[in-house]
């Protein structure tokens, strides 16, 4: 058995998500030898190249970065087993190939956004939310072939609420996250791990609910559908990528993102995606089981503004309403 300051680490991660891990390991004195980070990318219009949130904080710690444009190459590959890892921890990364994940003595593991295995896939906290579920949490297992099929190490849950929103939820997921991977990094270091198959944590697989990447398309709210799932959608969404709709005022067709919505339950006659409001300060949607009161969007080429705002330079006629 090795202990904490002899324990060789490396940390593959990138985003703002994983910056909660890698921080809590190096503030607890874990011996974190090198970063993984994706290559700096261009941003802006100076195009000038733009850190990774994980290498902003290696940097400035004092963290070897390495950030191989192609994992599988030798030069990288060379430079990894350099480090003779016992462990690499993997929070928000790329998929891995065998090469990578097989290299420590005590193997590779990840840190995913739900409990597995249900929502393996790229947006599990957005999907959980857009189903409706009423909790969800954050689940470690070793890396396997398969994408998110590892061996379970440990899970944490936590509850989803009716006003809960992607931002909040990824919030509170990458705090619990970050105490999870150091629970986790104890276990492996004092071989306490008794890791769980997925496949005896289910009976079918059609139990399982996926989380697979969203694209534009995802984000389309279709009025025609039901008060509840549009909900969840706009809180699935909200506030990356955002949820949109097609309103049409004087036959524009005007896309608009979004944000914050509540529900009105109540009975009506209005067809799907009419518009109720009194340009002053609500603008209600009539869906099926009631009005979707819409509190927060976005016009195309403007910033994010409260629905009292949007009326107060946006005049709304009769016949507008939001189109599928």
């Amino acid at each position: 058995m090795k202990n904490k300051s002899d324990f060789r680490i490396i940390f593959m991660g990138t985003p703002e998500f994983a910056v909660e891990s890698l921080k809590a390991l190096v503030e607890n004195h874990y011996n974190v030898v090198a970063v993984v980070t994706m290559p700096d990318k261009p941003a802006g219009r100076g195009h000038k190249l733009q850190y990774s949130a994980v290498k902003e904080y290696a940097v400035a710690h004092n963290l070897p970065v390495l950030q191989p444009e192609k994992l599988k190459d030798e030069n990288f590959l060379n430079e990894l087993r350099s480090y003779k890892a016992d462990l690499q921890i993997v929070v928000a990364f790329r998929m891995l190939p065998e090469v990578v994940w097989n290299m420590p003595e005590y193997g590779t593991f990840n840190l995913h956004g739900s409990l597995l295995p249900q929502y393996r896939g790229a947006a599990p906290i957005n999907w959980a939310i857009i189903n409706g579920e009423k909790e969800t949490g954050v689940t470690t297992f070793f890396l396997t072939h398969e994408i998110d099929t590892g061996k379970v190490i440990l899970q944490e849950k936590t509850e989803i609420t009716e006003d809960d929103n992607v931002g909040n939820v990824y919030d509170r997921l990458m705090k619990i996250g970050a105490e999870l991977v150091l629970k986790t990094v104890d276990m492996v270091i004092n071989d306490e791990v008794n890791a769980v198959e997925q496949n005896t944590m289910f009976a079918d697989h059609s139990e399982l609910k996926a989380a697979p990447k969203i694209f534009k398309e995802t984000c389309l709210i279709d009025w025609n559908s039901n008060i509840d799932n549009i909900y969840n959608l706009v809180r699935g969404m909200s506030p990356y990528p955002a949820a949109w709709g097609k309103l049409l005022i004087n036959e524009e067709e005007i896309p608009v993102k979004i944000f914050e919505t509540k529900k009105i339950l109540e009975g009506h006659i209005q067809e799907p995606g009419s518009i109720v409001t009194d340009n002053k300060s609500y603008l209600n949607v009539a869906v099926d089981g009631g009005f979707i009161s819409i509190k927060a969007l976005q016009l195309p080429g403007k910033k994010r503004m409260d629905i009292a705002s949007f009326l107060n330079g946006t005049k709304i006629p009769a016949e507008s309403r939001f189109i599928n």
